[in-house]
């Protein structure tokens, strides 16, 4: 995952809209390497590679991925446009707008 969205992923996650959450959000990304995000109780980790078993998984390209976080590309918009592929549970995805909704 590139640098820049590494860090903006740390710096607008909302611990407290993760609490209680324990969950896996594979990314897949057509110009990148592969990483997932462990949410776990207001916590964040992010590794790089395949997790076993994510609670949803998410293909794209890293800039569809730089437009959802920055609001310039709807994420609806991007999967009805295909430009976004959503496995395991899509409701879980609509999520990721209210975990990482912090200022920069």
């Amino acid at each position: 995952m590139p640098p820049f969205l590494l860090d903006k992923l740390h710096s607008r996650f909302d611990r407290e809209a993760a609490r209680g959450m324990d969950e896996v959000f594979q990314f897949h990304f057509s110009d990148a390497d592969s990483h997932y995000l462990v949410i776990k109780d207001g916590s964040l980790a992010v590794e790089k590679g395949e997790h076993d078993s994510p609670s949803v998984s998410l293909s794209m390209s890293t800039e569809t991925l730089k437009g959802v976080m920055s609001g310039e590309i709807n994420g609806m918009s991007a999967l009805m446009s295909g430009s976004l592929q959503v496995t395991g549970n899509p409701m879980l995805a609509t999520r990721l707008k209210s975990l990482f909704s912090r200022g920069d």
